[in-house]
């Protein structure tokens, strides 16, 4: 098979796969059959792209609370702990994202797993791993901001 550049796989990677992560048994083999490389490829790639700080993770993104359970968090972090503090949180498989506010509660994140005691136990344990409070934050009302972007145009 011909590779392409670089560059231009981890763009494709990035945009035709952001929304659309094939929904089979073996996901990373068609996401290479459509690229023209080989499965070990894509996956060396969302390694690299993970290891570089540019993707956080791979996975789905699903609605809220529909399969397993989820939960919006916030914590006030000294600005000088902010950086580590949200390393050591996204270090939890749970966490999918978290962002900096301009705010008293200045670090916002979120929490999945299989159940809501699953959730409760990875913010005990992120509590004491960190040792501040955890502002938990029930959703009552959904939105749906889609985040993603095109990295090439046309």
């Amino acid at each position: 098979m011909n590779t392409p550049a670089p560059a231009s796989l981890e763009r494709r990677l990035l945009d035709e796969f952001q929304r659309a992560l094939p929904l089979t048994p073996t996901p990373f083999a068609d996401m290479a059959a459509t690229l023209g490389v080989e499965e070990q490829e894509v996956l060396a790639r969302l390694a690299s792209l993970q290891a570089d700080g540019v993707v956080s993770r791979v996975g789905p993104v699903l609605a809220p609370n529909r399969i397993g359970a989820s939960l919006l968090a916030a914590m006030s972090v000294p600005v000088a702990e902010l950086e580590s503090v949200a390393e050591m949180i996204n270090s939890f498989p749970e966490v999918n994202h978290n962002y900096e506010r301009e705010h008293r509660l200045n670090l916002w994140f979120v929490v999945t797993g299989r159940d809501s005691t699953q959730v409760e136990e990875v913010l005990a344990r992120i509590e004491a791993r960190t040792g501040y409070r955890i502002l938990h934050l029930p959703m009552l009302e959904s939105f749906h901001v889609d985040l993603g972007f095109a990295l090439t145009w046309t």
